[in-house]
């Protein structure tokens, strides 16, 4: 196999785009996903892969709910806050800034953060995480609280690549939670 091939069939996919937020006490966090979808009828479930690298991953650990925020094109109608909302998770990293600070949020169950900007939603419970040695991790959830405004043309991945995002995936700490533990000795 050719990961040039692979790439092509992935990129051919063009998957919606979700924010993820966790919560782990007071500590919030937030990142931009492509890699999610629904993994089971009955009982439902979904799932989220999370990059090692990121904040949201680490968070994410010690979180026992998870928010996803099905991002949308406005199709160049008026301002498109959830273009927006995608370049903050998915360029900034919430080791350096708080994405949370300007942002209108409530605290979902288990203090999951949950976005006011973002009326299509998913709140998981989270059951089950598989690492099968890859640069993402998936979190696998039960819903247990949903939200929708009615139909929606999602936001795409070929819409917002053009996104650097705020980690590279050769930045993983080893172990994952390396950078969490930093923080906790520095407050």
């Amino acid at each position: 196999m050719t990961s040039d091939a692979f790439s092509s069939l992935m990129r051919s996919l063009d998957p919606a785009m979700a924010v993820v937020t966790a919560a782990d006490g007071d500590e919030l966090a937030g990142c931009l996903v492509g890699f999610h979808g629904q993994t089971s009828i009955d009982p439902p479930r979904y799932g989220v892969w999370l990059s090692k690298a990121n904040h949201t991953y680490r968070v994410a650990l010690r979180a026992t709910h998870l928010g996803v925020h099905l991002l949308t094109d406005a199709g160049g109608r008026g301002r498109d806050r959830d273009r927006e909302l995608a370049e903050l998770f998915g360029t900034e990293s919430g080791d350096d800034v708080d994405k949370f600070a300007d942002l209108a949020h409530d605290r979902g169950p288990g203090g999951v953060p949950l976005l006011a900007d973002c009326p299509h939603r998913l709140v998981l419970e989270r059951s089950v995480l598989l690492d099968d040695g890859g640069d993402h991790v998936c979190l696998t959830g039960e819903p247990v609280d949903a939200a929708a405004a009615g139909p929606f043309a999602p936001l795409r991945l070929g819409q917002v690549d053009q996104l650097t995002p705020g980690h590279a995936v050769e930045e993983r700490p080893s172990p994952p939670t390396e950078r969490a533990t930093d923080r906790a000795d520095d407050g």
